[in-house]
């Protein structure tokens, strides 16, 4: 089968570590896949497989004139329909709501089956009154709509007319395989370590007050942020702040994590609102204690069974937050319990077991278009 998948770059985010596992996954199988962005192949984060036809459009545009938008938009439109027509797929798969928006303008008419995925939660990620006002007009012609969560599904169930709709979680990044574990984390240093983009939405200001909170009966406890974006300078301030700037590092992006990872004792996800978050099925993996904020797109709760293989706290609480996070620096054996039964995610949500499923949504939704 011919697949083409949309995205629009293949920055670090966890959708661009999906799109690639995916296309790499089908590729090894033997699949004909072309993977096309609307951003230039040079800012490639994620490696792949040598049989992905790799097309970068170059037609990523920040422009706020709307005059000058609409303009682009028409040529990124029209950019993407020439590169779907030289790439002649049996399917296409875009991931991310604009670009979902813009590859169903584009394969108008070609007679090609497409399945859109939203991978953030919806419901809590504006995209502008324009772009929402498209996202309803057009998401009811796409042939299946992938969301990750239940949550997300019964928001997307709301646009008239969307044909089918799939859940179906992200994958365990496939290196995950368990021997990332670090084999003892007794020492008299201990790190806390968070992972994602520098913006508002990941809360990791709140993760640093919180932090704040039980620095001072943990001296012992460092905490390491993983990754880059605008609120880097914000987030300095506030660690100076309340006085613990040398103990809070912001490390930067990581191509590979798990070696960060693997010497950590305990994993915070601290987001405001996630989708199905690659940074804690990682984390898991590696056989981490974790705490999650309970997020409204259900993302978490599904990873994490409360209790068993982490703990859940709600958003924007940095009360619960730092309670959750004191409980488990204060007792060395439960965080051992928590990380053993976190290492079941492998299982749970390993590559196999789900591109089963995105082999299921693909082969029924030809199959309803053909017939």
């Amino acid at each position: 089968m011919r697949i083409a998948f949309v995205i629009s770059s293949l920055g670090s985010g966890g959708a661009e570590r999906v799109m690639s596992a995916m296309a790499n996954y089908w590729a090894e199988k033997g699949e004909d896949i072309t993977l096309i962005t609307l951003g230039l192949q040079s800012s490639d984060w994620y490696k792949l497989h040598p049989r992905v036809t790799r097309v970068g459009l170059g037609v990523l545009s920040r422009s706020t004139h709307i005059g000058q938008a609409i303009r682009h938009n028409v040529r990124t439109v029209l950019s993407l329909r020439q590169a779907l027509r030289r790439a002649h797929p049996d399917m296409v798969i875009s991931f991310i709501d604009t670009t979902n928006t813009l590859t169903l303008m584009a394969s108008r008419g070609l007679g090609v089956p497409v399945i859109i995925s939203e991978r953030n939660d919806p419901q809590q990620r504006s995209i502008g009154l324009a772009w929402s006002g498209l996202r309803s007009l057009l998401y009811r012609h796409a042939d299946a709509v992938v969301v990750q969560t239940c949550v997300i599904r019964d928001w997307a169930l709301r646009f008239q007319g969307i044909k089918s709709i799939y859940v179906i979680p992200n994958p365990v990044n496939p290196t995950m395989n368990g021997s990332a574990r670090a084999s003892s984390r007794r020492g008299s240093r201990h790190t806390i370590v968070a992972m994602g983009r520098l913006v508002r939405l990941k809360g990791f200001d709140l993760l640093i007050e919180a932090f704040g909170r039980c620095a001072a009966k943990h001296p012992d406890w460092s905490l390491v942020i993983l990754g880059e974006g605008p609120e880097r300078a914000n987030l300095q301030t506030v660690a100076a702040d309340l006085g613990i700037a040398d103990r809070v590092s912001l490390a930067g992006q990581c191509q590979e994590p798990v070696t960060i990872l693997k010497g950590a004792d305990l994993f915070v996800l601290s987001s405001r609102t996630e989708g199905f978050p690659n940074a804690l099925l990682e984390a898991m993996a590696c056989q981490l204690p974790v705490v999650s904020t309970d997020c409204s797109s259900g993302g978490p709760r599904d990873i994490i069974r409360d209790g068993v293989d982490g703990l859940l706290v709600p958003p924007d609480d940095v009360a619960a937050l730092a309670g959750a996070m004191d409980r488990l620096m204060a007792d060395s054996d439960e965080r051992r319990r928590l990380g053993r039964g976190a290492l079941n995610v492998i299982e749970r949500f390993s590559m196999e077991r789900i591109m089963t499923m995105w082999d299921k949504a693909v082969t029924h939704t030809c199959r309803a278009v053909n017939q």
